[in-house]
């Protein structure tokens, strides 16, 4: 859905001083675009509260909120980091799929910077100026990535010419500033 003012900041989004911020169990919900995006950069100031857990979730379908993500969690306090398969599911990972590097420049409590950049099927996940993730989609590798996933049950999964872009309630108190999309 898109972001409605009138409902959404009521249920949960509230802007202060240009910043988003998602109460703690508000029921907020996503805010997705409208608009759709194939060659982009993304780039989103985002800060966390321990133990938090949410997401940037890109080449979403039409039919939900399922896409490639952008993983934001604190790794050192939130179950899901011990889960799935050699960290992918930590912080600036390629969420449930690809690890970003244990070592990161991050700070829990303070602003940090999440960039994603797609130029045709080559995606890169940055945080804070270094590069954590790099891949490639609609190839014999990210298809059988995807194939051994939980995402093998949608089909053509993050193999979309285009999708919307959506940033994740998921329950925790999380602050989102100086989101930019630009098209490349």
């Amino acid at each position: 859905k898109s972001l409605d003012p009138n409902k959404d900041m009521k249920r949960g989004w509230t802007p202060t001083d240009g910043v988003l911020v998602i109460k703690p169990g508000s029921g907020a919900g996503d805010i997705i675009t409208e608009k759709r995006y194939h060659d982009f950069e993304l780039s989103i100031d985002f800060k966390i509260t321990e133990g938090a857990n949410s997401g940037i979730k890109y080449f979403i379908s039409e039919n939900g909120s399922i896409g490639c993500e952008f993983q934001i969690l604190d790794d050192e306090r939130h179950p899901d980091a011990k889960l799935g398969v050699k960290g992918n599911r930590k912080l600036a990972s390629l969420y449930d799929l690809i690890p970003a590097p244990d070592k990161k420049p991050f700070k829990i409590g303070e602003f940090n910077t999440a960039t994603i950049i797609v130029k045709g099927d080559d995606v890169e996940h940055w945080l804070n100026g270094e590069l954590m993730v790099k891949y490639s989609r609609n190839s014999q590798q990210w298809n059988a990535l995807v194939a051994y996933s939980k995402y093998q049950k949608w089909p053509n999964f993050g193999n979309l010419k285009e999708g919307r872009i959506l940033l994740q309630d998921h329950g925790n108190e999380v602050w989102f500033k100086n989101i930019k999309i630009k098209e490349l």
